[in-house]
């Protein structure tokens, strides 16, 4: 695992496609924004397992296949699918 220590307004960039900002610091919370391409599905993790679980998750079954069988889409839970970096707050519950 890559740790890399980044203050408000900074970013970090995951491959040629994908940007990490940390849009504000509160307390024990980091609020984060991503930019990716449409195509890359971005899910807290709690709501992945979620999605996982309910589609029957099956050891060696991949994560694509768990939301093909269970007719998921990119917009599961309501999650935004892309968070500009804008001082208005903005959450994905």
């Amino acid at each position: 695992m890559l740790v890399l220590r980044r203050k408000a307004n900074q970013a970090i960039v995951i491959g040629r496609d994908i940007r990490v900002l940390v849009v504000g610091i509160d307390r024990d919370y980091v609020k984060l924004g991503i930019e990716a391409p449409r195509d890359v599905q971005v899910h807290r993790s709690e709501v992945l397992e979620e999605i996982l679980r309910s589609a029957g998750a099956q050891p060696g079954l991949d994560e694509a296949a768990c939301r093909s069988r269970a007719g998921e889409s990119s917009t599961i839970g309501g999650e935004k699918r892309r968070l500009k970096s804008t001082s208005s707050e903005r959450t994905s519950s």
